[in-house]
């Protein structure tokens, strides 16, 4: 018997938790484990778009090495949020620590060091990849709105929430970070004149 990437159980609109359960596809653990998945999808593209050696601050942190180790993260934070722990225990391995949110603040003070203070609301935009990490920004944002609206209803990690709250502002500064990086000066909102 061959193997096939397609199952065709979830042509019904139902679909399978860690552990079999089945659920629909509008359900809330799967906007929340499907966001996360989307966002690591967008930074898989960001980091294809990543100056070249770009490092955070004087600590040297290596941004497309941070950011594979975030993506394996939110591997770890999707099997979190597919499993329904008043049923059944998230798989050994699937965890977020508190050195693991500690990791990303030192991150995003890094990607801060050197950066002008604040001089308005940043529009999105800039260099291409700067533009994609406020992507990664927005998606993350979404992302974190599902998991709380899925917390109101069924038990979250803190952690979890703690890291994908760090995470977004990880991405604010590191696109900050890159359009600093490249020379490019930022864009700003600017209030409309009254007529």
């Amino acid at each position: 018997m061959s193997s096939h990437l397609y199952t065709r159980t979830g042509d019904t609109g139902m679909t399978s938790l860690v552990g079999g359960q089945r659920v629909p596809k509008t359900h809330l653990r799967l906007e929340a484990y499907g966001t996360i998945d989307e966002l690591n999808s967008f930074i898989g593209l960001l980091i294809t778009e990543l100056p070249e050696g770009l490092v955070l601050g004087d600590s040297a942190i290596e941004a497309s090495e941070l950011l594979v180790s975030i993506q394996s993260l939110l591997f770890s934070i999707g099997s979190m949020l597919a499993t329904d722990t008043s049923a059944r225990d998230v798989r050994p391995g699937r965890y977020i620590t508190d050195e693991d949110i500690a990791t990303l603040e030192q991150a995003i003070d890094a990607a801060e060091e050197g950066l002008p203070g604040w001089r308005g609301f940043i529009l999105p935009g800039g260099t291409h990849a700067a533009a994609l990490a406020h992507v990664c920004r927005t998606v993350c944002r979404r992302g974190e709105r599902a998991i709380h609206r899925l917390a109101e209803q069924a038990e979250v990690d803190a952690n979890l929430m703690a890291y994908v709250n760090r995470l977004s502002d990880f991405f604010f500064a590191l696109a900050k970070k890159i359009n600093h990086s490249a020379g490019q000066e930022e864009y700003f909102w600017r209030s409309r004149e009254k007529k």
